[in-house]
């Protein structure tokens, strides 16, 4: 199975950017479909984004839609999830994960990371 770690979380101002990235490890990382989702406190997990499997077709929730952007380098085993134009109600945890189907669903990936932080201050 893929492993996977997430990076680039932090404290932002309202309106600012930041870049997530997470790093595979394990089976060849071109095989899998990768996904974002995020969770904040006393929520539920929230589908972000979504992205093929040579990185060609992505899918965005309609609430980061035009804001957030989902990329992937598969010569690093890395994906990306560029975030700008970043409002407060974004503060969450951010995992990636991994899946062998096109799915906005969480229950379709089955590799997750540990998540990564990011805070959007007002």
């Amino acid at each position: 199975q893929v492993q996977l770690a997430e990076s680039g979380g932090g404290l932002v101002q309202a309106g600012g950017s930041l870049r997530l990235s997470c790093a595979a490890s394990g089976r060849t990382f071109s095989n899998y479909r990768m996904g974002w989702f995020r969770q904040a406190p006393g929520k539920e997990r929230e589908f972000v984004a979504h992205i093929s499997r040579s990185g060609g077709t992505t899918y965005y929730a309609d609430s980061v839609k035009g804001r957030f952007t989902m990329s992937r380098d598969n010569a690093k085993n890395t994906v990306y999830l560029q975030m700008n134009s970043l409002k407060p109600e974004d503060t969450a945890v951010y995992y990636c994960a991994a899946s062998s189907v096109v799915s906005t669903v969480a229950h379709d990936y089955s590799q997750w990371g540990q998540g990564t932080q990011v805070t959007v201050s007002s």
